[in-house]
């Protein structure tokens, strides 16, 4: 597909042409608003408790944002930064890992986290998928939709196993802690 061509796709800066630096700027600058409009209109950001008509448009409009930012930041890593699309997915993963180490700092907040790991999902997915499917000559592995199903179906069970496997765990070690303590009454 020709630039131009891939510059018609899409509704956002980019497919206006703006190109990838102009539009993240601005869709950062519509999602900033919005969520300073959410917050100065003291609507909850935790969102099981959103029940308004207003609060869902807060929250549905910085998900159609955030998922454009997201798609343009994946598009970007693949096509235009020179890392490729397994660069780009390992890039994304690493941010991931970052915001899940700062979940242990009491001062960063869980719902800007949350945002963040948000938008960062788009480009992981956009980026390990092209990995999986495009051509060994474009920088991918060739597996195909069937190849790449069959790889993340893997990874999923495998993470459904291990997640398993610790809470059986931590049942076990709170089980015992109960006992002992159990014990250490009598």
């Amino acid at each position: 597909m020709a630039q131009h061509e891939l510059q018609l796709l899409g509704w956002g800066p980019q497919g206006l042409g703006l190109g990838y630096p102009t539009g993240a700027a601005i869709l950062i600058s519509i999602l900033l608003v919005i969520f300073a409009v959410w917050k100065v209109s003291g609507m909850t950001f935790q969102i099981r408790d959103i029940v308004t008509f207003r609060g869902e448009a807060l929250f549905w409009s910085a998900i159609l944002v955030s998922n454009t930012l997201g798609t343009s930041m994946g598009d970007f890593l693949s096509d235009s930064s020179g890392l490729g699309y397994l660069g780009g997915a390992l890039l994304v993963s690493g941010a991931l890992a970052v915001l899940v180490a700062l979940m242990k700092v009491p001062v960063v907040p869980n719902v800007l986290l949350f945002w963040i790991a948000f938008v960062l999902t788009r480009p992981l997915g956009a980026t390990a998928g092209d990995f999986l499917t495009k051509p060994v000559a474009k920088g991918g592995l060739n597996l195909g939709t069937a190849g790449s199903s069959a790889v993340l179906l893997a990874a999923l069970f495998g993470l459904m196993v291990y997640a398993h496997m610790q809470e059986k765990k931590n049942a076990v070690t709170l089980s015992e802690q109960e006992q002992s303590l159990t014990r250490q009454a009598r």
